[in-house]
């Protein structure tokens, strides 16, 4: 996916304390370049329920390449099939991982979150 990603197989992802133990093994020395930490229920063979705790940034409500990877390793692991929908915290994502050349597909809602300024003053020393 470009990032590394650690998934850890659970049978429900909202009982473990991610923000708790997400940046303990984000910097954990197996991981030298940091990793995404995911937690992944496997809903049935076309559906899987995902959390993140992405690399640099922390929790999170949805992460992409976390669901691309994690319907990659699924499949791998003949536990789903190629086409899966990804339940995250902040929506659903269908992933496709395409057998013709392994190309991952992902579809989903995109939608306007925030809108911020920053003050000029933080760009005057580059200008």
């Amino acid at each position: 996916m470009g990032n590394p990603h650690a998934i850890f197989w659970v049978d429900d992802v909202g009982a473990y304390d991610l923000p708790r133990f997400g940046p303990l093994l984000e910097n954990h020395p197996i991981f030298p370049e940091r990793a995404n930490i995911t937690l992944a229920h496997i809903v049935d063979r076309d559906h899987i329920t995902i959390r993140t705790w992405e690399r640099g940034a922390g929790l999170t409500r949805a992460c992409g390449s976390a669901a691309c990877a994690t319907a990659v390793a699924a499949a791998r692991l003949k536990r789903t099939n190629r086409i899966v929908q990804i339940s995250l915290p902040g929506g659903e994502l269908a992933i496709e991982w395409r057998e013709r050349d392994d190309h991952v597909l992902m579809t989903g809602p995109a939608t306007f979150d925030m809108r911020g300024d920053f003050d000029p003053v933080l760009f005057a020393s580059v200008a």
